[in-house]
C-alpha cells in the first residue's frame, strides 16, 4: 500500500516541476505564473476548476456530515447543481472584463469598477483571511489519510509530521518554478485519481455487502432517510448561501481568469456539474461505512467520522488499490493548496503591497508573489499542527460567511455601477461585523459548532443573514449619498462678457 501511494506520489512531483516546461512562457510575468498566460482550453479549465473546488476536505468532510448528521449535510448536492448556474452569469462576464483589462484578481476589477483604493484592499484582506483556513483544512484531510496508513506504526505521528512537511517543501517547491502550469498538469493527474476512487470503492463495499438493500435498512436512523421540519430551512439557507460564494472565493476566480476564452470558460463550467455525481456518490460512504463492520469500527477507534472514506478504502480494496486511493485524496489536498497560495498570493501582491508601492516591477511583482505563495502553505501548515483539526473546521464556518459579503461589489457589481463606493465599504463591513457577531451569539460565545442562527422562519445560515445586512446598507447608502460629477461634468461658469 505505502508503496503504490509512494511510486504515484513520485509521478505527482515530476508533473508538477514538468509544469514549468509545458507551455513554455516568461514566468518573470504575473500573468503567466499566475494564470498560466490565460491559455487553458476547456478541457483544461475543466479539470483545474475541477480540482479547485473538489479537495480533500470535501472528500472527508461530505462523508464525515452525512455519517454524523444524516440527510443535512446531503445540501451539499443540491447546491453544486445551483452553483455552476451561478458560474455561468458570473464567470464568462468577469473573464471578458479582466481579459481586456488585464486583471489578475477580483479585487482588481473592484478597484477599477467603483474607483475605490480602500474598497479593493478590504476585498483583498477578506480572501487572504477566508482562505487560510480552508488550506488548513485541505491538511486535515491529508492527516486522515496520513494517520489511516499509519496505524501499527511506531512513533506515527511524527511520521505523520514529517511527512506533511516534506510534501508541502515539494509543493511550494514547484509552485515557486511552475505556477498555475504546475497546478494544472497535477489537477488532472488528481482527478483522474479522485474518480477511480469513488467508482471503484463504491462498486466494492457494495459488492461486499449484497447492495443497497443491505445499506438503507429499517434499523438505519431516521436522519438519513429525511430531514425534519425544523430542519429545512437551515438546509435550504445552506444551499443557497454555499452556492452563491463557491466562485466568489480568490482560488476559484484564478481558476476563471485563466482560461483561454469566454467560450471555452462556459464549456468547461457546463461540465463541472459532472461533479455533482461524484459529490453526491461520496455522500453515500457516510452511509455505506455502516454496513461495513470493519469500517465502521476503525471509525469508532479514531473517534472521528472524518475517517470514513479511509476507513472504507483501506476495508474493500486490496492494499495496493487502497494505496492509489488514498494518495488521490492525499494530493486532493495539496493540489487545492496550491492554487489557494497562489490566489492569495496575488491578493497580496497585486491588491496591498502595490497599492503602496505602485514602482515595482512586473518582475519584482511576480518574485514576491512567488515567495508569498511559499509563505502562505506553511503558514496554514503551522496552523494545522498548533490548534487542533475541529477548531480548524469550525473557523472555515466562518471563512464561508466572511466570503459571501463580496457578492455585491464582486458579483452584482459585473452587472451595474449603481452602488456607491462608500456604501459597498459599510456594506462589507456591515455583512463582515454582524456575521461574525451571529456565529458567537449562536454559539453562545462558546466552542464553534454551528453556522446556522434561530430565526422565526426556522434556522438560517448565517451568512445569508449577514449578506442581507450587506445588501440593505448597500442599497440606502447608495441611494441618499450623491453622486459625485466627474471632473468633466462640472458645470464651467459662463464667462462674463464686457459691455464697454
Amino acid at each position: 500500500m505505502i508503496g503504490s501511494f509512494i511510486v504515484l506520489f513520485a509521478i505527482f512531483t515530476f508533473l508538477g516541476f514538468y509544469g514549468s516546461r509545458w507551455r513554455r512562457g516568461d514566468m518573470g510575468q504575473l500573468n503567466e505564473w499566475a494564470l498560466a498566460g490565460r491559455r487553458l482550453g476547456a478541457t483544461l479549465a475543466f479539470f483545474l476548476v475541477g480540482a479547485d473546488l473538489y479537495t480533500a476536505y470535501t472528500f472527508v468532510a461530505v462523508p464525515s456530515g452525512v455519517y454524523a448528521a444524516g440527510a443535512l449535510y446531503a445540501f451539499a448536492i443540491p447546491y453544486v447543481a445551483i452553483t455552476f448556474g451561478v458560474a455561468l452569469a458570473f464567470a464568462p462576464r468577469l473573464w471578458k472584463i479582466s481579459k481586456e483589462k488585464g486583471y489578475i484578481t477580483g479585487s482588481d476589477f473592484v478597484k477599477d469598477r467603483f474607483e475605490s483604493r480602500t474598497l479593493s484592499i478590504l476585498l483583498a484582506i477578506v480572501g487572504i483571511v477566508a482562505l487560510l483556513p480552508y488550506i488548513a483544512l485541505q491538511i486535515v484531510g491529508m492527516q486522515t489519510v496520513l494517520a489511516s496508513m499509519l496505524v501499527g506504526i511506531a512513533n506515527n505521528t511524527v511520521v505523520e509530521e514529517v511527512a506533511l512537511i516534506i510534501a508541502f517543501i515539494i509543493l511550494a517547491a514547484f509552485t515557486f518554478t511552475s505556477g498555475l502550469r504546475g497546478a494544472t498538469l497535477t489537477a488532472v493527474f488528481k482527478d483522474i485519481l479522485i474518480w477511480l476512487t469513488v467508482i471503484v470503492v463504491i462498486a466494492a463495499a457494495l459488492s461486499e455487502i449484497g447492495g443497497f438493500s443491505h445499506v438503507f435498512t429499517p434499523s438505519l436512523s431516521a436522519k438519513y432517510f429525511a430531514l425534519s421540519s425544523p430542519q429545512l430551512p437551515a438546509y435550504m439557507s445552506l444551499v443557497l448561501g454555499s452556492a452563491m460564494a463557491l466562485y466568489l472565493y480568490p482560488h476559484a476566480v484564478n481558476g476563471i481568469l485563466s482560461a483561454e476564452s469566454a467560450h471555452k470558460l462556459r464549456l468547461s463550467t457546463s461540465f463541472l456539474s459532472i461533479y455533482g455525481i461524484g459529490l453526491g456518490l461520496l455522500a453515500l460512504f457516510g452511509v455505506l461505512v455502516y454496513a461495513v463492520p470493519g469500517a465502521l469500527a476503525m471509525v469508532k477507534s479514531f473517534g472521528s467520522g472524518l475517517y470514513v472514506v479511509p476507513a472504507l478504502i483501506l476495508n474493500t480494496l486490496p492494499p495496493w488499490l487502497a494505496g492509489v486511493a488514498l494518495l488521490g485524496i492525499f494530493v486532493g489536498g495539496l493540489v487545492p493548496a496550491a492554487i489557494m497560495a497562489i490566489a492569495q498570493a496575488n491578493l497580496l501582491t497585486r491588491n496591498i503591497v502595490k497599492e503602496f508601492r505602485p514602482n515595482m516591477t512586473p518582475q519584482g511583482e511576480t518574485r514576491l508573489a512567488k515567495w508569498a505563495s511559499a509563505a502562505f502553505k506553511f503558514i496554514a501548515l503551522a496552523f494545522v499542527f498548533v490548534i487542533s483539526s475541529t477548531y480548524a473546521i469550525q473557523l472555515q464556518l466562518l471563512g464561508g460567511i466572511l466570503i459571501l459579503q463580496l457578492f455585491p461589489s464582486l458579483f452584482i457589481g459585473l452587472y451595474t455601477r449603481w452602488f456607491k463606493k462608500e456604501a459597498l465599504i459599510v456594506g462589507l463591513l456591515g455583512g463582515i461585523f454582524s456575521g461574525v457577531y451571529l456565529v458567537l451569539l449562536a454559539n453562545h460565545f462558546g466552542k464553534l459548532i454551528t453556522s446556522v442562527y434561530p430565526t422565526a422562519v426556522g434556522s438560517i445560515y448565517i451568512a445569508i443573514l449577514s449578506l442581507g445586512i450587506n445588501l440593505l446598507l448597500t442599497i440606502v447608502l447608495s441611494a441618499v449619498i450623491p453622486r459625485r460629477a466627474k471632473a468633466e461634468e462640472v458645470p464651467v461658469p459662463p464667462t462674463k462678457v464686457s459691455t464697454q
